[in-house]
């Protein structure tokens, strides 16, 4: 995905409205489960229409780009071995949108492969008219982790390895969960919120870390924090900023030559890491560009990250051993 499609959020696109569940299924065997048992946290009354832009032109292989989500869910995607490892899965799109397809089934897909099953977070973005926005992703982020762990018995997973994996925007997102899982972003609703909503690990793969440093994606922090932050905003949902000594380990990827989110975030959050002593993994990739998800050509090298992740949660005890 280029910064162009990063960037320009659907103007003048034509758009369709899909009712939720038709749009969360993409096979038969999918579950979908709501976060919030009534309205979510900084409901404003404001309509909220859902829509989606298939960007492919491959009915086949669709690529859809979503948004207006009004009630939060999740999609969950069952290995058909699986292992008791869980993901939660959290798409990309600047706060503006999810990209669904890229980097929400196309990744439940390679990690129901492995064994672990997947939950895909369609979680509210924060520009479309709720309160406390810079909150708004958080409180679904960290309401999931809660569920999935609520429910371990009924998904068949172990609740002490449950990680998180983001793309872009989506890895601000998961490194918020991972450094910032228990600020009190919203007000218990039920027993789930006694329980943890600290990753066991994260991937945050071409991830938006910073949105106080120069080198920020400025489209995702104006959809997070609006058109003119204040500097306690900013430095608030900075991840970098807010590595604690519980931090979650984290595993980060990125392309040398990405021209939407550039490599500094990712190096900026290695940096915090290493400051604090906590395990982290960077790898940085001479080509690859932005928004590729797992579809790189098996020669770009890039490609491999899949392999590297899963190595890094099996060293951390949340992925089984790989065989060799």
């Amino acid at each position: 995905m280029t910064i162009t499609r990063r960037m320009v959020i659907g103007a003048g696109a034509a758009l369709a409205t899909v009712p939720v569940r038709a749009l969360a299924q993409s096979a038969p065997a999918d579950e979908v489960v709501d976060l919030w048992p009534a309205s979510a946290p900084g409901a404003s009354g404001n309509k909220i229409a859902r829509k989606v832009e298939d960007q492919s032109r491959d009915p086949a292989k669709p690529d859809r780009w979503i948004s207006g989500i009004d009630r939060p869910f999740l999609v969950v995607r069952r290995p058909k071995h699986p292992n008791g490892t869980a993901m939660l899965v959290v798409p990309g799109g600047s706060y503006w949108f999810l990209s669904y397809d890229n980097e929400g089934v196309s990744q439940a897909d390679w990690l129901n492969a492995q064994g672990v099953t997947a939950f895909i977070l369609m979680y509210r973005l924060p520009g479309e008219g709720w309160r406390q926005r810079e909150n708004v992703p958080l409180q679904d982020a960290q309401r999931a982790m809660r569920l999935i762990r609520s429910r371990a018995q009924q998904f068949g997973i172990m609740p002490e390895r449950v990680g998180v994996l983001g793309f872009s925007a989506g890895g601000h997102l998961a490194g918020s969960l991972a450094t910032c899982h228990a600020e009190p972003v919203y007000a218990p609703v039920d027993a789930a919120d006694r329980l943890s909503a600290r990753p066991d690990v994260a991937g945050l793969i071409y991830p938006v870390i910073s949105v106080d440093a120069p080198f920020t994606h400025e489209g995702s922090r104006a959809a997070l924090l609006g058109q003119n932050p204040t500097e306690a905003s900013r430095k608030a949902r900075s991840v970098e900023l807010r590595v604690t000594d519980d931090t979650s380990p984290v595993f980060l990827m990125h392309a040398a030559d990405d021209g939407a989110v550039p490599v500094a975030n990712s190096i900026a959050l290695f940096q915090a890491m290493q400051a604090k002593a906590r395990p982290v993994a960077l790898h940085v990739f001479e080509h690859g560009g932005h928004g590729f998800g797992v579809r790189l050509p098996a020669n770009e090298p890039a490609s491999i990250w899949p392999t590297l992740f899963a190595a890094f949660a099996a060293r951390h005890g949340i992925f089984p051993p790989q065989q060799h």
